[in-house]
């Protein structure tokens, strides 16, 4: 079974039940507690390590997550070492907080541009993302700086981007000019 596909399916179970019993907002915060602790090197060794044996892992989890997350989650990672799919636990996290995002009606909109921009330009934009009606009620903007661009900005959300930066326009030009028959034949 694929990785995105166990992912998936754990988190889809524990989102069900979160909204079942009424604790979605605080199996939330503790998976992006649980989010944070999967971002350390040493842990990760832990989860992803076939050698360290089960119980020892137990041991750990127990001493990193009991007293910080919710007895629902809590029940949701003994289900995890159980089945032994811990090393799976970062993509469950990020499952999970994609299926979190759809309840909640938000968009992850990433905003980059080749300069900061002033937070009059960021809101024109949101704004008009709004008014687009291609993403849902609520929006995550994360604006990024990549000076790479040259100008312009790229904007992802859902499936979809949208790249007006001068360095793409400068790439499709160069493609343009390399299919041009006239000038390659002389």
């Amino acid at each position: 079974m694929s990785v995105e596909r166990i992912a998936t399916r754990y988190s889809k179970s524990l989102v069900d039940l979160a909204v079942e019993q009424n604790k979605l907002e605080d199996v939330n915060s503790d998976m992006q507690y649980i989010k944070a602790v999967c971002g350390n090197p040493d842990f990760k060794s832990l989860i992803k390590s076939p050698v360290i044996q089960p119980s020892k892992k137990a041991g750990a989890f127990k001493a990193v997550f009991s007293s910080k997350v919710s007895d629902l989650t809590n029940k949701f990672l003994n289900i995890v070492l159980k089945k032994g799919r811990e090393s799976y636990l970062p993509e469950m996290v990020t499952e999970f907080d994609i299926q979190y995002k759809k309840i909640k009606h938000v968009s992850s909109v990433t905003l980059t541009t080749a300069e900061p921009l002033s937070q009059a330009a960021v809101d024109r934009i949101l704004a008009k993302i709004k008014t687009s009606k291609s993403t849902d009620d609520n929006i995550e903007l994360d604006v990024k700086v990549d000076p790479s661009l040259i100008g312009g900005f790229i904007l992802r959300y859902d499936d979809k981007l949208y790249d007006t930066s001068v360095k793409h326009k400068l790439e499709q030009l160069k493609k343009e000019f390399n299919k041009n028959q006239y000038v390659k034949n002389m």
